[in-house]
């Protein structure tokens, strides 16, 4: 019976041969996962051991057990010290589960009694067992092998799934190996009806299943001699004998040999029977293959609905296919399966259902399905044909005029499936996946994702229960996600923690929090995430593996196809298509045009690839080491764009790999802040490595992201692991940038004191190396400081050092620059004209380079020097043309401060209107000097306000400024008390 599906609908018992039940009777399946219904209703039947205790009394058949021998049956030799305790609650919630009167205490223990007939799986299995061997020896072959595999097809899956204890173990291995015996008799009668050719298939998976069961092995021997593979016969048998003696250290058993013996010679009495029974005529039936639906299913309610109404439109059309596309364990199987039961009552001609196999090495062949369901469908063995084309032809034939629901699970891809559609009105399809059907003409393609947040907490709860997840929400939100919000992932974790009372859910949270062992952790009985990535990642050509290994490398959010084709030293096309490939396979998804990302576990588990298979092993330090070029390179070019003439570029780390190249500075900074999570992603992962001076100068290059605003925080985090990385590594040079950098990014923030010590260590550092470069560059930030500190004459030092040494380097755009500062420190020592000069030097330098963003500092300078001077006219023209450019260049906090210099001028030149607008506007971009310019602005806006008689408005946003400069221990706080008491007073 080849192509059989591999998890059949467990049969409901009460069928033609058994006398009907009442609707609402109790029936129990152990042949599986544990379960109860009433009728057509699904019971809860509580935790694991719960569902222990209910198997056990099941298994007994009607027998009481002891309360001993319970408490050994669900925990063995070392049961827990409120053992009998937990017993009894269990059998209390399965009373009121079950009907009055079915679960009864006697003697000290327990019993299940008072079940009709046909109530358990089990007995069911028993009666059709016994009934085919009747058949069997009453030589009624096809009745024999039609009511056997009935029994056989009770099994759904692992028996007692999910069920601990001892007992139950005990049990999966004894019920395990009568069903090998009801799979070795059904098997048998099949070739002793001539059916040796179908069964090759069959015998050929489960000897690989259970390579030491010497009477399957037997059977295929058989197989292979009838169907004319003499060759293949005796091959099977000299694995055999050499898999015995190295696995057990014995010889094949005599049965065996002189199976060997007669194919040797030959003997015709092992010839396919002359003449086959006659099988009865085909009849039309109702298969009902579907897999049972899991009990716990959870959310989805969209793609429900969604395919829902795809399935409900099959009456109409020619036929209808909806094919689910996504990574393995994202849980599609379960999805379409739980449709599929919805949409049951649609398909009153039947279900059929088939692993295809398609992630696997071996996917399932389309013509060995077709005859498994044109087998399910009524037609005789010997009315099937050879042929794939004949064998669809009559699978079409057969459906004609019924209304059949196929689900074809696990695909490989389209031409695999394509056989397998029904082609008929009132037929439909289901299909899954793990590639996007693209090229099956006329499907609803569905691409499932990981679940929502909420949806993975739920169905973490359902299986670990409402108590346990309760009072350690936070635990169990930490878990789902480090499970990447994979159903699989999430089903694992919960079944182990489920399974072990002695955990918490915080235990399971610390285990998953280990990356490195985080995959090993997500592995539960036969489940395991691990092993679902490994079917794609084997199924790869070469350069696929190697793409996917390398590319997991890489630290951050996403990656762009050319940042990929540094990773691989390889041309975009053929990184584009090596990645399309990927994404083909559901293991790597394509974020955006151009971008592409992993789930986090199968980042995890590609770079677990990597340290296992990449060899040599330096490729991939080499691949990290190309991506870090990349990132300099590029983000080097971005900051000669922006900074036309500044010297920094000449004095950056050197690169091997190239970077993009811009024509114009939109596309720079574009590139920029689409790839700042990237790049300061790859700066933070080369700290420890030899790439550590590379990834400093990257920081620093990308200095502009710091003053957006966009990235402020991840900017900073990253600078303090630059820190303290270069300080480990005892790398003067590099941790006197990096805390240079850090210095500017404090001082952005307006964390004076901070960014006072940072740049007082940076200052010695870049001295001691003699980084020209970085000493001028934080003198300047020193500079900074104490103009925010009010001491304007150390101010001028620090600047005038600054441009010494700019000026001995050649750098006139950041010469200009400070000069613009310097004009700064002049106005506070008084000397306003001075100030006005040195202001307008600074633009001229500015403004012969060209519309670069230091243009606007200088506007902005002047403006500064303007305003003090009285002209105000002419101030808020810098400042316009200040703001306009910021704009451009996307510098966020900049604009927030120049209007709130705007501000300054309308409230000086008595115009609280515009003064209050301007100053609303600067609040809301925010700006440059944190919470203590914000005490500013607000302060300012409350004057312009109280002006225009909102005295209640102007009040709270002097409360509120004078509670950011206490919070930062500011001396404008004095100034603010002063305006509220004078507030409170008028």
């Amino acid at each position: 019976m080849d192509g059989v599906p591999r998890v059949p609908e467990q049969r409901r018992p009460g069928s033609a041969q058994h006398a009907a039940e009442p609707a609402a009777a109790l029936r129990f399946g152990v042949l599986g996962p544990v379960r109860a219904w009433r009728g057509e209703e699904q019971l809860a039947t509580g935790s694991p051991q719960q569902r222990a205790l209910l198997a056990a009394l099941l298994l007994r058949e009607g027998r009481t057990a002891t309360a001993a021998e319970l408490i050994d049956a669900l925990w063995g030799e070392e049961p827990p010290s409120q053992a009998l305790a937990a017993l009894r609650t269990y059998a209390s919630r399965l009373r009121k589960i079950l009907d009055a009167g079915v679960l009864v205490s006697e003697s000290g223990g327990y019993a299940v009694r008072g079940l009709p007939e046909g109530a358990l799986d089990l007995g069911v299995a028993q009666e059709l067992a016994a009934e085919a061997e009747k058949a069997r020896g009453a030589g009624d072959l096809c009745q024999a092998r039609e009511v056997l595999a009935r029994a056989l097809a009770l099994w759904d899956g692992e028996v007692l799934a999910g069920v601990p204890g001892p007992y139950a173990e005990a049990q999966r291995v004894r019920l395990e190996e009568w069903r090998l015996q009801l799979l070795e008799s059904r098997l048998d009668m099949d070739l002793e009806q001539g059916c040796h050719a179908e069964a090759v298939s069959e015998l050929t998976a489960l000897t690989a299943e259970h390579p030491l069961r010497e009477r399957l092995r037997e059977l295929l021997m058989l197989a292979l001699y009838r169907s004319g593979r003499q060759a293949e016969a005796l091959a099977v048998y000299a694995d055999t004998r050499r898999l015995l003696a190295d696995e057990l250290g014995v010889d094949p058993r005599p049965g065996l040999k002189e199976l060997q013996q007669r194919i040797l010679q030959a003997d015709p009495a092992l010839a396919e029977p002359s003449a086959p029974a006659a099988e009865p005529a085909a009849v039309p039936v109702r298969p009902a293959q579907l897999p049972a639906t899991v009990p716990d299913f959870t959310g989805r309610a969209s793609f429900v609905s969604e395919l829902g109404e795809v399935l409900a439109s099959a009456e109409g059309r020619v036929m209808a296919v909806s094919a689910l596309a996504g990574i393995g364990g994202v849980g599609k199987t379960t999805l379409a399966v739980h449709v599929a039961h919805q949409a049951r009552s649609a398909f009153p001609d039947g279900q059929l259902y088939v692993d295809l196999q398609g992630a696997g090495p071996r996917a399932a062949e389309p013509e060995t399905v077709l005859g498994s369901f044109l087998r399910a469908l009524g037609t005789a063995d010997s009315a099937i044909p050879d042929s794939l084309e004949e064998r669809a032809a009559l699978y079409r034939s057969a459906l004609d005029g019924r209304r059949v629901l196929v689900l074809l699970d696990n695909a490989r891809d389209a031409a695999q499936v394509r056989p397998l559609l029904p082609g008929t009105e009132g037929c439909a399809a289901l299909v899954t996946s793990r590639v996007r059907m693209v090229d099956l003409a006329g499907a609803h393609l569905v691409d499932l994702d990981v679940m929502s947040p909420d949806e993975a907490l739920s169905l973490f709860t359902k299986i670990v229960g409402e108590e346990r997840v309760a009072s350690e929400r936070k635990a169990a939100l930490d878990v789902v996600a480090a499970c990447g919000f994979l159903p699989l992932a999430i089903r694992i974790a919960a079944s182990r923690l489920a399974a072990r009372r002695t955990w918490t859910v915080s235990v399971l949270a610390a285990k998953l929090a280990d990356e490195r062992r985080r995959l090993d952790e997500l592995q539960a009985g036969d489940l395991a995430v691990k092993a679902t990535f490994e079917l794609g990642y084997g199924a790869m050509d070469p350069a696929q593996a190697r793409a996917f290994r390398l590319l997991g490398l890489a630290d951050g959010p996403d990656i762009s196809l050319a940042a990929a084709a540094a990773v691989l030293d390889l041309p975009l096309d053929e990184t584009e298509d090596l990645l399309e490939a990927l994404v083909d396979t559901s293991l790597l998804e394509s974020a955006a045009p151009g971008r592409y990302r992993y789930h986090d576990l199968v980042r995890l588990y590609a770079r677990a690839c990597a340290e296992r298979d990449e060899q040599p092993p330096s490729e991939r330090e080499a691949a990290l080491s190309r991506l870090l070029d990349f990132y300099l390179a590029t983000t080097a070019q971005v900051y000669a764009i922006e900074h036309p003439g500044d010297r920094l570029t000449d004095d950056l780390e050197p690169t091997r790999y190239p970077g993009l190249s811009f024509d114009e500075g939109t596309a720079a900074l574009d590139w920029l802040y689409t790839e700042a999570g990237q790049l300061l992603a790859c700066v933070r992962q080369a700290a420890g490595t030899e790439r550590l001076r590379r990834a400093v100068d990257l920081l620093w290059a990308a200095k502009d992201l710091t003053e957006s605003g966009a990235n402020s925080h991840q900017y900073e985090m990253t600078a303090r692991a630059t820190c303290e990385a270069t300080r480990a590594a005892g790398h003067d040079r590099a941790e006197g940038r990096a805390r240079t950098v850090l210095s500017d990014v404090l001082l952005v923030s307006g964390r004076i004191q901070p960014a006072e010590q940072e740049a007082r260590v940076a200052m010695e550092l870049a001295g001691s190396a003699q980084d020209s470069t970085a000493v001028s560059w934080v003198a300047n930030n020193r500079g900074l400081i104490c103009l925010h500190e009010s001491r304007f004459a150390d101010g001028k030092v620090f600047f005038d050092q600054a441009l010494e040494g700019l000026r001995a380097a050649g750098n006139r755009p950041f010469e200009a620059t400070v000069l613009g500062n310097l004009s700064r420190a002049h106005l506070g020592m008084g000397n306003v004209a001075k100030a006005v000069e040195m202001a307008q030097h600074g633009l001229a330098v500015h403004t012969e380079i060209g519309r670069t963003v230091r243009l606007a500092n200088g506007h902005f300078a002047l403006g500064v020097a303007l305003t003090r001077a009285g002209r105000y006219t002419e101030a808020l023209s810098q400042f316009s043309d200040a703001l306009g450019i910021f704009n451009d260049h996307r510098q966020r906090l900049w604009e927030g401060v120049t209007h709130f210099r705007i501000a300054e001028v309308h409230a000086a030149d008595r115009r609280p209107s515009q003064a209050a607008q301007h100053a609303e506007q600067a609040l809301a971009l925010g700006c440059i000097g944190g919470d203590r310019m914000q005490g500013n602005v607000l302060t300012l806006l409350g004057r312009s306000l109280y002006a225009l008689g909102q005295a209640d408005r102007a009040r709270a946003c002097w409360r509120e400024a004078l509670s950011l400069y206490e919070q930062n221990g500011a001396g404008e706080a004095n100034a603010v008390r002063a305006l509220l008491s004078s507030a409170a007073a008028a």
